[in-house]
């Protein structure tokens, strides 16, 4: 026996049952948006499916992506407006072109189908939080806009499923979002203390630096990082056996000058030669004393000596053991623990306006919860390439009370003068734009 053939009135109510369990079934907002513009289609008919939540179209017929300067677009979000100012905004039904401004009558003929209809969605308080524009060729009849009020409600139950919480637009009221807008500015033009963040390190003040006093190759390292020294304490030796034998080849040669000069002293009483050489041996001899006294303090020079006392600042010594020196290459810092002072490294991009005795607060990297207040003295005018790699200002700062240990580092925080507070938050995206832009 042959099952009968439904009618087209259950097939209608078929496709609305259909219709109304996609739409609850529905795991996303996207999902429901796209299912509520395009699958109502061969039901009603209509060319165009907009909708629009809190005034803006999320879901176009046939559209993916909506573009929102898209004149169809701006066109729909206008009649929507112009809807929210009237009593038909809560009421679904076909839409009067006569309840639209004369500029909307004519972007309706040139970019929407003739007759449209409104279906308001609401919220479980009865509450119009978005809509549903179709419009299509022929008149909406009577049997069709009851059904789409039946379905307006399933829509908006579905979508008030998904989205429990209200659109910020419609929590507050117009005149709210403005008072709170004001505030905003307000606030923004507050001023605040400027303030910048650089890597900073605590530095010996006023020390004495030794630098290697020769060319030669360093044999032994006497002092170890920070240990106490006194004047006159060896601190480096150098490798002394070249030196010793040209110390030793001088005071040979100065010998043999000092006779050659004694023997033609002798015979200058008989010998005209010998008398008229005897200016001559002379020169020849000071020039070797002068070349021996000049191997004598290069030997001398080997044992590198402390000139006051303090502490052997510097990182690593065996990085100097066996290593060939130039003259004037930089070996360690005497300094006196007692005496620091901190240096900054200010970024270009974060550099501001800032004076000498400017407040500086350091926060080491050992003991970041302490505090150490200091004072800047010192700003470079020129940048410089860090050790890092990055181009950064010089600063110095003096600190009030005990300096913390000479080579701890930490951030320091340099406060400058006041600012509204949108400069102090839109300083780095506005500089990043003017160089972007070049205004």
């Amino acid at each position: 026996m042959n099952a009968p053939v439904p009618g087209a009135l259950e097939q209608l109510l078929a496709h609305y049952l259909k219709l109304e369990r996609q739409a609850r079934s529905a795991s996303s907002l996207e999902t429901l948006a796209f299912s509520m513009v395009n699958d109502s289609q061969p039901l009603f008919g209509y060319r165009h499916g907009a909708l629009l939540i809190t005034g803006k179209v999320r879901a176009l017929t046939g559209i993916s992506a909506v573009e929102p300067n898209a004149p169809f677009v701006v066109f729909i979000e206008r009649v929507a407006a112009r809807l929210a100012s009237s009593e038909r905004f809560a009421l679904a039904g076909v839409v009067p072109a006569e309840d639209l401004d004369q500029a909307s009558r004519e972007e309706w003929q040139g970019l929407s189908a003739p007759y449209g209809f409104w279906l308001p969605l609401k919220d479980r308080k009865g509450e119009v939080f978005g809509g549903l524009w179709l419009a299509r060729d022929n008149p909406w009849n009577d049997a069709e806009q009851a059904l789409l009020v039946q379905l307006g409600d399933c829509y908006g139950h579905a979508w008030c499923a998904l989205q429990p919480g209200k659109p910020w637009r419609l929590r507050w009221p117009a005149r709210t979002r403005w008072a709170l807008a004001g505030v905003l500015l307000l606030t923004l033009l507050v001023p605040v203390r400027q303030s910048v963040l650089a890597p900073a390190e605590v530095v010996p003040r006023n020390g004495q630096v030794v630098t290697a006093p020769l060319d030669g190759v360093v044999a032994q390292l006497q002092v170890k990082p920070n240990q106490a020294v006194q004047a006159g304490q060896v601190l480096v030796r150098f490798d002394a056996t070249t030196l010793k034998a040209q110390a030793d080849v001088a005071e040979r040669t100065l010998g043999v000058a000092e006779a050659e000069l004694r023997a033609n002293s002798q015979r200058a009483f008989s010998d005209a030669d010998s008398s008229a050489r005897l200016d001559l041996l002379a020169a020849r001899v000071e020039q070797k004393r002068a070349e021996r006294d000049y191997a004598r303090d290069l030997l001398g020079r080997s044992e590198v000596r402390a000139e006051r006392d303090g502490i052997a600042v510097f990182a690593d010594g065996q990085r100097f053991v066996g290593k060939p020196m130039r003259t004037g290459e930089r070996l360690m810092e005497i300094a006196d623990p007692a005496q620091a002072e901190l240096r900054i490294e200010l970024p270009v991009a974060d550099a501001i306006g800032l004076a000498p005795g400017a407040e500086v607060a350091l926060f080491l990297d050992s003991d970041p919860l302490n505090r150490h207040d200091a004072t800047l003295e010192r700003m470079a005018y020129q940048a410089q390439t860090t050790p890092a790699g990055q181009l950064a200002y010089r600063l110095d700062a003096s600190f009030g009370q005990s300096p913390p240990r000479i080579g701890l580092r930490g951030t320091a925080k340099v406060y400058g003068a006041r600012a509204p507070l949108a400069l102090y938050l839109l300083r780095r995206p506005l500089a990043a734009l003017r160089q972007s832009v070049g205004l």
